[in-house]
């Protein structure tokens, strides 16, 4: 069966579904989903219509972004638009059947948005909303919105038409519109994603590998897991075209095993292939020939970094080496390769199908296209998002994000995982692109973005991402090894109050040298917490060492517990709960905490009833008028 004809009976199956008198329902069961109940939520909508005997057609389908409002359905009847209902529960879903699949109530209160033609009162349009109005989807086009493990419906809705469209041209022309998109690798550095076909594709040889970095190892991030989760195929397709163009014969994608969920529907998607002939010895009837191979890691962060990645493919210790020779060079089994993430692979046909000059209709002059950003942390709206280059922090945050918990403080945002850097507050209305990034000391990395507010201890944050780090360190070279360590150890001592003069002046030395020194990524950049934190947040380092004090409350060791003697009413609960015996008086008595024995717990605190709050949480000198025993209550008047 020719490509046209796939292309013919795949659409027709797409607008049979579409045009279907049945109403439909699309459920978000990416992990994500999962994990917020969404298995739950279509157990009882599987045994609901069946007691009622309502004939729907139910799509499992990826994640839409709306990671915050998971649980999330799409309901669509004949004829009208659909509607969205986000954060559901197995006693709403009962409700939105009874209220909407059977009464014909929409139940604008519950509803999320509508999308598709036509409107319905008090439910505004879903890509109206602040989270979606400024975002623009290429790689994520068609998350949320296909059944992600049936090929038909990526093929009606322009799949492998990029692919179909580069064997018509040849290699050279393949990657020279690459080149024109101004596409940069969405992983890390940010390199041309031309230029490295290009290296690759000019080396001589029979044998060459094309391989998928699905390593995705930023604690926080999850943008490559939801893609792949949501629409395997456009990375599959990506892949297929890289391959042609540089002449590889043969592809790997490394996934940590840590995704199940994505490597099901990998597997799924590349045995559809196989049936449709996309991939496989004689590819759309072209005599082009490519297969993939999925290869599960497990886990190492540092098999990110592209050497390393290759060698565990190898069935070697997954440790970098140093370059040249370069993987273009010299990769996989000493073949050239190419390797390229996730996201800049489902970018590719997109590229090919429409232009290279629509893609680089959107972002900077350097920085082209979109980027997909994982939205975690202290922000209101978590979740997956896309948007163009050059858009500024504070309007991912305010308008995307909907901006801090309880209208806390922004203290920092975090891009790029443990190898980026933290961008203050004052530097809030700074485009997102890769230049602007690293001048600010951060970089773009693969798209974390971690929201940090007021209640976090920026040494304390930065001592979390350098024991992420140093644990993730292959320790193959003497930089990264004992540098992350000794920067560690320093910063465990000024957390736990050890901390003394010099320490921040040690502590950019060595994170300069391991930064200039270190062998591969990892090391390059794992002091990029540590600069910038001192670079912005110094005078957190010195409330540490000089004052002993941590004024966002978090450093434990920093931290003590007092009773106050107006508040205390004898009570003898707090007495009663110290795991340790800490707390000296009998009834009617102001308790006291003994310093020495007392571990930090904050169990006092937690106990403490709310009418007293005679316990206080200080971090720095002891509050005046602490008496040194217990002393009588003194009764109020």
């Amino acid at each position: 069966m020719s490509f046209e004809e796939i292309k013919e009976k795949a659409i027709l199956q797409w607008k049979t579904m579409q045009q279907s008198e049945s109403i439909r329902i699309l459920i978000g069961m990416g992990t994500c989903g999962r994990a917020a109940g969404a298995e739950d939520i279509l157990d009882v909508l599987n045994q609901e219509l069946a007691k009622r005997n309502i004939q729907t057609d139910i799509l499992p389908v990826g994640c839409i972004g709306l990671c915050y409002a998971e649980p999330l359905i799409e309901v669509i009847k004949p004829g009208k638009p659909s509607v969205f209902y986000g954060n559901l529960t197995p006693e709403l879903m009962s409700e939105i059947i009874a209220d909407y699949l059977i009464a014909d109530n929409p139940r604008p209160d519950l509803a999320l948005g509508t999308r598709g033609e036509g409107t319905l009162d008090g439910i505004p349009k879903l890509f109206d909303l602040p989270v979606l109005k400024p975002q623009v989807r290429i790689s994520l086009r068609n998350c949320g919105n296909i059944d992600p493990e049936n090929i038909a419906h990526y093929i009606a809705n322009g799949g492998y038409e990029g692919l179909a469209k580069a064997l018509r041209m040849k290699p050279q022309e393949v990657i020279d519109e690459i080149k024109k998109s101004g596409l940069r690798g969405r992983g890390g550095a940010g390199f041309a994603t031309g230029i490295k076909w290009q290296f690759c594709h000019d080396v001589p040889g029979d044998i060459k590998y094309v391989i998928c970095n699905a390593d995705e190892g930023d604690p926080g991030a999850f943008m490559d897991r939801a893609l792949l989760e949501g629409d395997p195929h456009a990375v599959l397709e990506g892949m297929l075209i890289g391959a042609y163009a540089i002449g590889a014969l043969e592809g790997y994608i490394y996934i940590r095993a840590e995704y199940p969920l994505a490597i099901q529907r990998l597997r799924i998607a590349i045995k559809q292939m196989e049936e449709y002939g996309l991939i496989g010895d004689d590819i759309m009837g072209s005599g082009f020939k490519f297969h993939i191979k999925i290869k599960e890691g497990a886990g190492a962060f540092v098999c990110g970094e592209e050497t390393a990645m290759m060698a565990s493919i190898e069935g070697r210790r997954g440790m970098p080496r140093s370059r040249p020779p370069f993987p273009a060079q010299s990769g996989l089994w000493g073949k050239p390769t190419n390797i390229n993430n996730v996201e800049t692979w489902s970018n590719v046909s997109a590229i090919i199908a429409k232009g290279a000059e629509w893609y680089a209709g959107y972002g900077t002059e350097k920085s082209k296209g979109t980027k997909n950003f994982s939205l975690a942390g202290k922000v209101v709206r978590t979740g997956l998002i896309e948007v163009p280059m050059g858009i500024s922090l504070r309007e991912i945050l305010y308008e995307i994000g909907g901006g801090i918990p309880e209208n806390k403080r922004l203290k920092a945002i975090q891009t790029g995982g443990p190898s980026g850097g933290f961008i203050p507050e004052s530097l809030i209305d700074l485009p997102v692109d890769y230049e602007s990034l690293t001048q600010a000391g951060s970089i773009m990395g693969s798209g974390g973005m971690v929201v940090i507010d007021e209640d976090t201890c920026m040494v304390d944050i930065t001592k979390f991402f350098l024991t992420f780090t140093q644990a993730e360190s292959c320790g193959k070279c003497i930089p990264c090894r004992w540098g992350t360590k000794q920067m560690l150890d320093i910063l465990v001592d000024i957390t736990e109050g050890r901390g003394k003069p010099g320490d921040v002046e040690l502590l950019q030395e060595l994170a300069e040298s391991v930064k200039g020194n270190s062998l591969c990524g990892l090391g390059q950049t794992a002091p990029n917490p540590v600069l910038t934190s001192i670079r912005y947040f110094r005078d957190e380092y010195e409330e540490h060492i000089v004052e002993k004090r941590c004024s966002a409350m978090q450093c434990q060791a920093l931290i003590s517990y007092y009773i106050l003697p107006d508040k205390c009413q004898g009570c003898m609960i707090c007495a009663r709960n110290c795991p340790v015996q800490a707390i000296e008086g009998g009834k009617r008595m102001v308790h006291v905490i003994d310093q020495d024995k007392c571990i930090n717990c904050g169990i006092c605190f937690d106990v403490c009833p709310p009418k007293f709050s005679a316990v206080v949480k200080v971090s720095g000198p002891k509050p005046s008028g602490i008496p040194e025993k217990p002393i009588p209550v003194v009764a109020k008047s």
